[in-house]
């Protein structure tokens, strides 16, 4: 029975003893299609597939078009997909880029300006930026809070439309509207006949035609110790042979939802060499006999996506089918079973383990799963072989690492580097020194959930396995700086509200740890023994990584930093 059947059945006669027989009214049970939304979300799709795993696709064609998502849109776009208007709903209001209207609800204006308020820009004074420009604005316009957009080495970032300001201001930002200016820009980058003509894609022709085996492939990769590079650490080749000794048929998903709040490297790499990217992705394909590729590009990236889309559809024929998928301003979605999820068009909720994702995964089939960086660099160590890339490294670690360093530094970016480097060594070498006037007193090592640690404690290499016993870890090598002139504490509560707003909701620990977390650490004194305990059972209990990290920053500041949760009046 469709969706449509459902909602055109009727009420069925009853009968009670003693009243006779009686009919009910005959009234269409379920959310009515409008005529209007079905001929307007039909136009919308087109000729495009009305699979279920399009949903999110098509959820954004509505929300593009009309800067909203009305009800009777979700209704129309749940008769035409012939899914429940409960599937449609649930997942269009997961998603925060999704501006859901209900019924009897005012319409949202027609142009979002979206506001960072994650550590790096709050450091740069975004909520001062963000009360202004609501109080600035016109008619038309809606100013919003945002989750880190990925741009950390600019701060404050703005969203005007689609349109990314650098460094904004007051005035950039009214200047982008006046201006009408919504729509991203794109700089150069390494296009398909630039990228061949230095030796791009030679190797994976190789690898084709059967002049390079797999297994020496596989060889290199095991040999070179390349992990993956966005936060998990697990060694690539492991992970390939792994998905290649499960049955097929086989997948392939990408992950490039990279919401860590201090981490920028995967846009880099996309936005300056996304065939460099794209010959590791096919590459890895290959080995692992995957027939078609899913390559999911978090939403705050329209940039990154349009390059892929452009530069796709110059590859030559043959090989996997490519899929670009679109995510939706959901940082769960970076955890590898909600990124599964979300590819399936549903709520980004993280998937119990086991099974893995190598055994079974997308649709139900084994899955390679690898992020955006690792896949990067499998041409250049394949090519150059694992001991150019084992001759990287300082302080007994090997490899090079792409650190995106943020706060507090000179010259803030993506900043590649030998893997072990310390942070003492980051900053006065590749970032120029600490921003004038200001002294070096924290850092977090790897991105809001990879904990804060002292200046003191300056000496530690910045690689996998070499933070733990300290509290914290690597991840994605997300670095963020603070100085004397920044409060710690109030940059755990920023990173503490930022996993509140992006726990799932699925396990208690987290969404209720989370938000009890918060309310504890806005109080004037910290209740230690409180918050120990329920940090522990945040890590202990949740089911997936973000809760379980979610409480790094708030452990370390007790730990490392008792000065700063004591009220003023009891450290007089």
């Amino acid at each position: 029975m469709t969706a449509h059947d459902h909602q055109t059945q009727h009420v069925q006669p009853f009968e009670h003893p003693g009243l006779g027989r009686k009919r009910a009214k005959s009234t269409p049970k379920g959310r009515q299609v409008e005529p209007q939304a079905l001929e307007e979300v039909e136009a919308l799709l087109g000729e495009r597939p009305r699979q279920r795993d399009l949903l999110i696709e098509h959820l954004h064609l509505i929300q593009d078009r009309y800067h909203q998502i009305t009800a009777a849109h979700l209704a129309a776009l749940a008769d035409i997909m012939k899914l429940s208007f409960a599937e449609v709903f649930e997942t269009a209001t997961f998603y925060a880029h999704f501006d859901i209207v209900k019924e009897g609800e005012p319409e949202i204006p027609p142009l979002t300006v979206r506001v960072c308020d994650s550590l790096t820009c709050a450091m740069f004074r975004s909520e001062e930026l963000l009360a202004t420009l609501q109080d600035s604005v016109g008619p038309g316009v809606r100013v919003v809070r945002a989750p880190c957009v990925g741009l950390c080495d600019h701060a404050p970032a703005v969203e005007v439309g689609h349109n990314f300001l650098l460094g904004a201001t007051k005035e950039s930002v009214l200047a982008a509207i006046e201006a009408e200016d919504t729509h991203p820009h794109m700089e150069e980058y390494v296009g398909y006949d630039a990228y061949i003509a230095g030796g791009g894609y030679t190797l994976l022709n190789a690898l084709r035609s059967g002049e390079r085996s797999i297994d020496s492939i596989l060889t290199v990769l095991d040999d070179s110790g390349l992990r993956g590079l966005g936060g998990a650490g697990f060694p690539t080749g492991r992970k390939w042979r792994a998905v290649r000794g499960e049955p097929g048929p086989r997948l392939m998903a990408v992950n490039g939802d990279e919401g860590e709040p201090g981490t920028f490297k995967d846009r880099l790499y996309l936005q300056t060499d996304p065939h460099r990217f794209l010959e590791g992705t096919l590459i890895g394909a290959h080995v692992v006999e995957a027939d078609e590729v899913y390559i999911y590009i978090r939403d705050e990236y329209p940039v990154a996506r349009e390059i892929l889309e452009r530069e796709i559809a110059r590859l030559p024929e043959g090989g996997p089918k490519l899929h670009l998928r679109r995510g939706a301003g959901a940082y769960i979605c970076g955890e590898e079973s909600s990124l599964l999820e979300s590819l399936e068009g549903k709520r980004g909720l993280p998937r119990h383990k086991p099974p893995y994702p190598f055994q079974v995964g997308l649709f139900g089939q084994p899955t390679l799963i690898n992020n955006v960086e690792t896949l990067y660099w499998i041409r250049d160590i394949i090519e150059k072989g694992n001991a150019w890339w084992n001759a990287h490294g300082r302080n007994g670690r090997t490899g090079l690492r792409s650190y995106s360093v943020s706060g507090r530094v000179k010259q803030p970016g993506v900043k590649l580097a030998p893997a072990g480097v310390t942070i003492r060594e980051l900053i006065e070498e590749f970032c120029g020194g600490m921003e004038e006037g200001h002294r070096f007193h924290a850092y977090l090592p790897g991105g809001a959930s990879g904990g804060i640690l002292p200046a003191r404690m300056d000496d530690i290499p910045l690689d996998f396995g070499m933070l733990e016993k300290h509290g914290c870890f690597i991840g994605s090598a997300a670095v963020v700086v603070l100085s004397d002139q920044d409060d710690i504490r109030g940059a755990a509560l920023n990173l503490m509200r930022f996993f509140e707003d992006e726990s799932c909701g699925q396990c208690t620990p987290c969404r209720a740890g989370t938000q009890k977390a918060v309310m504890l650490m806005q109080r004037p004194t910290w209740n230690q023994e409180l918050l120990g305990e329920l940090s522990q059972a945040m890590r202990d209990a949740s089911i997936c990584g973000l809760g379980q990290a979610a409480s790094n920053p708030l452990t370390c500041v007790m730990r490392y930093f008792p000065e700063e949760f004591m009220t003023k009046e009891a450290a007089e």
